[in-house]
């Protein structure tokens, strides 16, 4: 499964360039998280490619909000993958106080 994800800064209407976001996997146990890759958004807000393939299981993406609210330092979005063969678009909308999200495609 590939899986992309996109930053908007909705206070300002712009992408948010240069934002870090980590992917990790629930553990099988259901105890903890293993980080799977790291990345920051390019130019447009987006981060396309992780260098790594999903297998059906619970993942999340710990985004690193800190530059863009003063009150939600990390956005964490966990998800679940129950086809693998099928892209998956995690978007991230946030503004100082608020944020939302949404299976896009």
């Amino acid at each position: 499964m590939s899986l992309s994800t996109h930053v908007l800064d909705a206070a300002k209407g712009l992408p948010a360039a240069g934002t870090a976001v980590r992917l990790e996997r629930r553990d099988a146990d259901g105890g903890g998280w293993t980080a799977l890759a790291a990345a920051r958004t390019d130019g447009d807000g987006r981060i396309r490619e992780w260098g790594t393939e999903l297998a059906n299981g619970t993942y999340r993406l710990v985004f690193d909000t800190s530059g863009l609210s003063d009150f939600y330092p990390e956005v964490v979005v966990a998800f679940t993958v129950t086809d693998p063969g099928r892209h998956l678009h995690v978007p991230l909308l946030i503004s100082p106080f608020a944020y939302s999200t949404y299976r896009g495609s």
